[in-house]
């Protein structure tokens, strides 16, 4: 098993691949599954909130793998096997910047916060779906059920786009 790498030394090598290829980093992820280190790379183009189309392609994840396993070998920044996952961010896509969501204002998101949170309706909860109105501050608002909330992007512990099919 390898050990965990700091997300920041990844994406160092990572961001300048993807751009030399026209595309964005979205998300890194290391973990582990049945014994086996995986290290997932996260990667799109813009435009693709416009729909299909206008996404990733088999040939540009194919194209990242192969520029990233030997920068991974040359700075030695993977110890040990592990396998390499390069995707697009698929139909449901991961919200992680704030850039994110100004990006994809308009659409219908999914929200999990890591504590419950005032839900308009005098309760809590952790689960909220509902419009993307935006960025405001150090947070985001969406419109659910007729309400407004306000999120700060410090309580999410997950986000995003609801697929649509029209």
């Amino acid at each position: 098993m390898i050990a965990k790498v700091q997300t920041s030394d990844l994406t160092a090598i990572v961001e300048p691949v993807c751009r030399a290829h026209g595309l964005e980093l979205v998300q890194i992820v290391q973990t582990t599954e049945h014994g086996k280190a995986i290290l997932r790379i996260v990667i799109d183009r813009a435009g693709s909130e416009r729909g299909p189309g206008f996404g990733v392609t088999l040939a540009d994840c194919q194209a990242i793998s192969r520029d990233l396993a030997p920068a991974f070998d040359v700075h030695e920044v993977m110890r040990g096997a592990y396998s390499l996952e390069v995707s697009s961010p698929g139909l449901d896509r991961p919200l992680v910047r704030p850039a994110d969501f100004e990006r994809f204002k308009g659409s219908e998101i999914k929200v999990q916060t890591h504590d419950p949170v005032p839900d308009g309706r005098g309760g809590e909860r952790r689960k909220f779906q509902g419009t993307l109105l935006g960025v405001e501050g150090d947070g985001f608002r969406i419109e659910m059920e007729g309400r407004e909330l306000v999120f700060s992007f410090s309580a999410i512990a997950k986000a995003n786009v609801v697929p649509r099919f029209d």
